[in-house]
């Protein structure tokens, strides 16, 4: 027996699993049958949040007004979804991109982000022949790129950490969020614009460059750089125009000191 529950504005977990254990005995009486289970789902399939974005081939372009670079851009990102679409390996590191923006928002705005997270994979498999990336990208007849997200966003604005915990009540009043529908919407927002960042890399330049810039500082420091020495290491690893590996930062810090 699934009980559907119009929340509003909280969560409704608490709320749910106090209505499933209240009719539990009468379900009883009703079939005859033994009530063991009575708990939430946190596959909220009756909970959506649906974002769509469209961007030109300009917009997609390095410098924001080339065309014809734009639009092989945005081949490549379309090819990139229909490659998580069919292969359901690449679409888990897909989706686990997508909720690198989508969980973080969460955690900050005080929502339960592993029933988020557990939500959003689930149905990624719910009723589908496997599971499939939580956004889609298309271009339309003016070749423009189409991305869509549609996932289960079970989030709240009464009770919870939200009422409480002042670094959530500080996110939500700086999102300017007024209703639990604009926040999984801002919430859903965030996991499409994340993925369009990743498949843009990876149709162009590769994820891995954008990942080790990152870590630079680290490697340089691992690599035995000084405190004062880093940031001369990072700027000549960058500068070099290279791929950025363990032995272009140690040669960049020989440089450094001169040796």
């Amino acid at each position: 027996v699934h009980i559907l529950v119009d929340c509003r504005d909280a969560m409704g977990a608490n709320a749910v699993n106090t209505m499933a254990e209240s009719i539990s005995g009468r379900l009883e009486e009703l079939s005859g049958g033994t009530s063991i289970l009575r708990i939430v789902s946190n596959l909220a399939v009756h909970r959506l949040a649906r974002v769509t974005a469209v961007f030109t081939p300009e917009e997609m372009s390095d410098r924001g007004n080339d065309a014809v670079g734009g639009a092989d851009v945005i081949d490549g990102v379309v090819r990139a979804y229909h490659f998580a679409k069919a292969d359901p390996f690449r679409a888990a590191t897909n989706n686990k991109g997508i909720m690198n923006a989508i969980s973080p928002v969460a955690v900050a705005t005080g929502q339960d982000w592993r029933a988020v997270e557990a939500g959003a994979h689930a149905y990624c498999a719910y009723e589908k022949d496997q599971y499939s990336p939580m956004a889609s990208w298309s271009k339309d007849d003016e070749g423009n790129l189409v991305g869509s997200i549609e996932v289960p966003m079970a989030v709240g604005l009464v009770g919870g950490a939200v009422r409480v915990h002042p670094g959530a009540k500080a996110n939500v009043a700086l999102l300017g969020i007024k209703t639990a529908d604009d926040l999984a919407k801002c919430i859903a927002a965030a996991g499409l614009a994340q993925n369009l960042g990743a498949l843009r890399a990876l149709a162009t330049v590769g994820i891995q460059s954008g990942h080790m810039k990152l870590h630079l500082r680290q490697m340089a420091t691992s690599a035995g750089a000084k405190p004062e020495e880093v940031e001369a290491v990072v700027t000549l690893a960058k500068k070099s125009g290279k791929r950025i590996t363990v032995t272009l930062v140690e040669d960049a810090l020989r440089q450094v000191r001169g040796e």
